[in-house]
Formats: structure tokens, sequence, C-alpha cells
């Protein structure tokens, strides 16, 4: 079993232990060791990262795991180390700390949201750049909800209130009844329980800072429904929480800056740039309409007329999904209609839905059979491409297919 320095002292960043056992394949090494400052991955918490070195190696750790047995995974720069070989330990403190000071504030915003809200927290990670919790609520959560309750939490770090953590072979009842989750019965051996004043007690197997002031401050950056009743909330503390509030702000500084009127705030030019933008693209829709009924004109007058029906057909520089909003436009205004559109790599057949007796599915299949592609639709409109001949030709096949199928 490795002795867990962590648990002795979290803030030990240096130590030497005697190597257990080595496994080493393609540049990677595993090593498990008789102790250890590097704490392994679980209970949301990620794993530490750092530096073994000895005599003529180092490896650089990337993942620790196990429980009883903790292995050091990373890259290994020399030599293997050998079973029994003293080496020194250096813990990349900046991320283990920065990691604490997000566990003990999910603790403080966890205990919140019980008290205030009575929900309790379902799941936890911390992420590099935010940590996420989910928590059950029955009603619909709202910032008012959150900022509450940031507030609150934000209260208890400001406190300066310590944080301590003990073990216990088996818990008094007086503590078990105050535990703000009960003790899950997948714990065996010792129960470690973090406790903030009388703030929070619960189980805990992560790393944790000394008082509630080194977490910083608490900030939600965003929420969202999961499911029915289970919110996920995502926040971040201290340092982590201060990149992404410099970061939102640049965001703001800069989209200001971009606006004909820099002055704040940036949602009132936002309201003026989405009025602007809805100006235009009414005065679009209006040039749209006034320029596909001068094209509908133009292409009726040059349509042939086959059994009392008018075949429209021409080619089309427009993208597919434009061309074929136009199409459905001058069919659904013209009946006894056909418009056979060809495009660089596709065709579109449409019909008016007053004719009866031929289908522009059927059309395209049997077009599509002599030219080559694939496709598909409806009795009233069709569409294909893939094909290898022109788009004069493709209209031709075409027009002698519906002649066909007109005159029976």
């Amino acid at each position: 079993m490795t002795l867990k320095l962590f648990y002795i002292d979290s803030y030990l960043r240096e130590a030497s232990a005697k190597v257990e056992d080595v496994e080493v394949e393609d540049g990677r090494i595993r090593v498990l060791l008789d102790r250890t400052i590097f704490y392994p991955e679980g209970g949301g918490q990620p794993s530490d990262r750092g530096v073994i070195k000895g005599e003529g190696f180092r490896i650089e750790v990337e993942k620790v795991e196990g429980k009883d047995k903790i292995w050091h995974e990373g890259k290994l720069i020399g030599r293997s180390p050998k079973k029994g070989e003293e080496v020194e330990l250096e813990l990349d403190w900046e991320w283990r700390y920065e990691n604490m000071r997000q566990h003990t504030g999910q603790h403080i915003f966890s205990a919140i949201l019980k008290r205030m809200y009575n929900s309790d927290t379902m799941g936890f990670q911390i992420f590099p750049d935010y940590n996420k919790i989910e928590i059950n609520f029955d009603e619909e959560l709202t910032w008012e909800h959150i900022l509450a309750a940031e507030l609150e939490a934000n209260e208890v770090v400001w406190a300066g209130i310590p944080v301590e953590v003990k073990e216990y072979e088996e818990l008094p009842e007086e503590i078990s009844s105050d535990l703000r989750k009960p003790l899950s019965k997948k714990v065996s051996g010792k129960i470690r329980l973090v406790k903030i004043g009388d703030v929070d007690l619960i189980p805990c197997g992560g790393t944790h800072v000394k008082s509630t002031g080194e977490v910083g401050f608490i900030k939600v950056l965003s929420f969202y429904k999961k499911t029915k009743n289970i919110w996920r909330i995502e926040f971040a503390c201290g340092y982590r929480a201060l990149i992404y509030l410099n970061k939102l702000l640049e965001d703001y500084w800069t989209s200001l800056d971009r606006m004909a009127n820099k002055n704040r705030p940036l949602i009132e030019r936002v309201e003026e740039l989405k009025k602007e933008v809805e100006t235009i693209e009414r005065q679009k829709a209006e040039l749209r309409k006034e320029l596909w009924e001068w094209k509908s004109k133009a292409l009726l007058s040059n349509a042939d007329e086959i059994e009392g029906v008018r075949v429209v057909s021409y080619i089309e520089s427009m993208e597919m999904k434009d061309a074929q909003a136009f199409i459905v436009y001058l069919v659904d205004k013209n009946p006894n209609t056909v418009i056979l559109a060809a495009g660089s790599n596709y065709v579109i057949f449409a019909k008016n839905k007053n004719i009866e007796g031929i289908s522009m599915n059927e059309l395209l299949k049997e077009v599509l059979g002599e030219v080559g592609g694939s496709g598909g639709g409806s009795e009233v409109l069709a569409r294909g491409g893939g094909f290898k001949p022109k788009p004069e030709e493709v209209l031709k096949v075409a027009k002698r297919v519906i002649k066909k199928k007109l005159r029976g």
C-alpha cells in the first residue's frame, strides 16, 4: 500500500520515495512508489502533475491513479528507474493548489445550494478552466437563484473559516446526522470528513485548502437544464475565475470598440445593431420579392405550352437552396406550371399542385436514368445531382421526357 503523503500534508510540494515497481512501454512509464505526494484522480478532482527524478532519469508525471497502490504514469527521459531505488518527487504546485481551491469552493457552493434550496449535488468535476456540478432542482432555475447562492457562498469564502479534515474508523451517530449527504455504502476503511465551520460537513477523499479565504472568490459562469429536474452549473474559483472574467471583459471591450456608437452599455449597442439588421433584412426581402416577380415574368414569357401546361426550363445560377425557394414561389403562384431548372451541379423539377397525372419524383428518376446521378423528392418537387453532362444537356433530356408524359 502506498503511503499517501498528500493526506498527511496537502501543502507538501517535495518528498523522497522508493520505487516498488516499474512498467515501461514506448517511452511511457508507470511507477509504483512506497509513498507519494501525487494525488490520484478521483471524486471529480483530476490527478496531480509534476516530476519524479533520480540519477540519470526524469519522469514527467501526467497521470496518477489507484486507491491502495498508486501508480504514476508519464513520459520517461533517460534510463528506467530500478526497484528499490530512491527518487525525488516534485509537485506541479500551481496545478495542485488551483485544484484544491476549486474543490473547497465546490464544497462551499454545494453546501449553500443545499441550505437555500435543498438541492443535492449529484455530480462534480474539475476541468482545467472551470468546474461543473449537477444539482436537483424541481422548479425553473434562474439567475436570481444562482446569484443569491453565489453571494452567500462568497460570504463564507471571505469569512476565512478554517477547513478541517478528520479521519474516523467509524462515524459516531451525532456526526452522521450532521452530514450534508449520507455516507455511501461503498465506503470502506477509514472515513475522511471535511468540515467547514458550521457551513458544511461531508465525506471527501480530495485535497483542500486550510481556510475558505484561500478560495479567493466563487463565480458562476453558466447554468442550464440537463434533464427534467437536474441542472448543470459551471463555475470557477480564485485565479481561474479571474482569468475567465478577464477574457470576458476583453471580449466586452473589443465588441464595444467595434460598434459605431462606442458608449456603454453594450446591450444597448447590440439592440441598435439588431434593429439595423432587421431593417436590412426587411429591405432584402422586399428587393427579393421584386426580383422574383421580374424573373417570374421573364421565365413565363418564354415558357413552352404543352397540353395546357406551361413548361419553364432554364439554367439557374443561384445556389440550390436559394433556387429552390424561388422555384417554390414561382409554381405556387402560377397554376398549370412546371419548372425544370438546372444549376452547375443540380437539377430541380417542380409543378403546381393543381397538375395531375405526373410526378416530379418519377420525372427525376427517368431523367437521371439517362444522364446519371442521384436524387429524389415528392409528387410536386424533386431534386438531384451528381450527373456528368452539362446542365443544358440535362434540360434537353428533361424537356423530352416531360413532353412525352404530358402528351400521354
